[in-house]
């Protein structure tokens, strides 16, 4: 399973099949983590200051397939325009990801595709929980760094991260009794020394790019209706 996979599969309520995040965040936030996933199998890295050029760019390491097409799809992409910020690739790179993802969980099982309609007019398409569990262990190492306290693995802290930029993190522990503690826990998590430096450092960058991209779209939809 991906780190995208389980993002989504965290972003979806399985008894609706809705997503509880809304867009282009969600999708941003997908991207981010199969830009981190890339860095954790040692394809992609971010520039520093004093590597010889500006800090902060997606750098390629290895531009050979993983193998997996979700994942190369999007390597592809950043081997032809390498040296950009990840904020200006998230959007690009989140284009078609939600449904690649949605479709392959279903494919496996994990999620059901129910097509209906809205208004009896507008088709839609839900996608509720099938085999909840995977998804039932991700929630339960969430729930430990989050509620007891332990150290997050790298998946676990990056999914922390990427939902803490979402500030979905109270819609996915839902039964918190301090949702602002929560938040401040996941922020805590998201900013601590829980991996390898060059993952941590991508996690850092795509936190911030995430956030970066629904600020610019949040600002563009606000003006497009003034």
């Amino acid at each position: 399973m991906l780190i995208a996979e389980d993002l989504l599969l965290l972003l979806y309520d399985d008894d609706s099949g809705k997503p509880i995040a809304g867009s282009p965040g969600l999708d941003y936030a997908l991207a981010g983590a199969v830009l981190i996933e890339l860095t954790v199998l040692g394809k992609l890295d971010i520039t520093a200051a004093g590597d010889g050029v500006k800090p902060g760019r997606l750098k390629v390491l290895d531009a050979t397939p993983t193998g997996d097409p979700v994942l190369d799809e999007r390597l592809a992409y950043v081997v032809d325009k390498p040296g950009k910020k990840p904020k200006d690739q998230i959007g690009r790179l989140s284009k078609k990801l939600r449904d690649q993802l949605l479709a392959r969980l279903a494919e496996r099982g994990i999620l059901q595709a129910d097509a209906g309609k809205v208004l009896g007019l507008f088709p839609v398409t839900r996608w509720p929980a099938k085999d909840a569990r995977h998804e039932g262990e991700v929630r339960t190492a969430l729930e430990a760094a989050l509620r007891i306290g332990t150290t997050p693995d790298q998946r676990t802290g990056a999914l922390i991260a990427l939902l803490s930029a979402l500030n979905v993190v109270p819609k996915v522990i839902t039964d918190a009794v301090d949702k602002r503690q929560l938040r401040q826990r996941a922020k805590l998590i998201a900013e601590s020394d829980w991996a390898a430096d060059a993952v941590k450092k991508a996690v850092t960058e795509m936190q911030a790019a995430v956030t970066a991209t629904i600020v610019v779209a949040s600002t563009a939809g606000a003006a497009g209706s003034s």
